[in-house]
């Protein structure tokens, strides 16, 4: 049985990605990072019905996935599975550790990229950051301790590009909608 072209393109596309996360990981996870970023803020502009796509906010959202969305999280967990290998234990680090200290990177940055200044970009941060990382805590738990616990280790980084679309459409909606709260204040 053959596969139908469709299926076939899907699985070629697949295999094409694999092979480059294997040889080339941190560019592919930057490449890949760049593009679900800018993706996820173009979905997140569309859904609030914006009439004109702000491409200022959707360059800041490619370049934090190219320069750190893939990059940062390749070294973290390349260390983190190196010294420890109980699941339980990864979660609790990447959670508690890892996950806040991103979470400042992700807003100050993406703040600085939008070309903010650096006391706009702090104010930023200060405002949303509990809010943020309260959700993401609350909502991406049970997702992160499944990719890490059942998920093959080779799908494991397309697991996290799936959470992370709809992670980022999260967090473009909730900058924007603090943008537009600032902005009649």
């Amino acid at each position: 049985m053959s596969l139908s072209k469709p299926s076939e393109i899907v699985f070629n596309l697949v295999a094409s990605y694999m092979n480059n996360l294997y040889n080339n990981p941190i560019k592919t996870k930057a490449i890949t990072s760049c593009l679900i970023a800018t993706f996820g803020n173009y979905i997140a502009q569309k859904t609030r019905g914006v009439k004109e796509i702000d491409h200022d906010v959707l360059s800041a959202y490619g370049l934090f996935g190219l320069l750190f969305g893939g990059p940062v999280p390749h070294y973290f967990y390349k260390i983190i599975y190196k010294y420890f290998k109980h699941p339980l234990a990864i979660l609790l680090i990447e959670r508690l550790l890892y996950t806040p200290c991103f979470q400042v990177l992700s807003l100050y940055m993406l703040s600085r990229f939008e070309g903010k200044s650096h006391q706009q970009s702090c104010t930023n941060l200060q405002r949303l950051y509990w809010p943020v990382l309260s959700a993401n805590l609350k909502y991406l738990t049970l997702l992160q301790f499944i990719n890490i616990r059942y998920v093959p280790p080779m799908l494991k980084v397309l697991v996290v590009n799936i959470i992370g679309l709809a992670w980022t459409i999260y967090l473009a909606n909730v900058r924007a909608s603090d943008a537009r709260r600032q902005r009649r204040h």
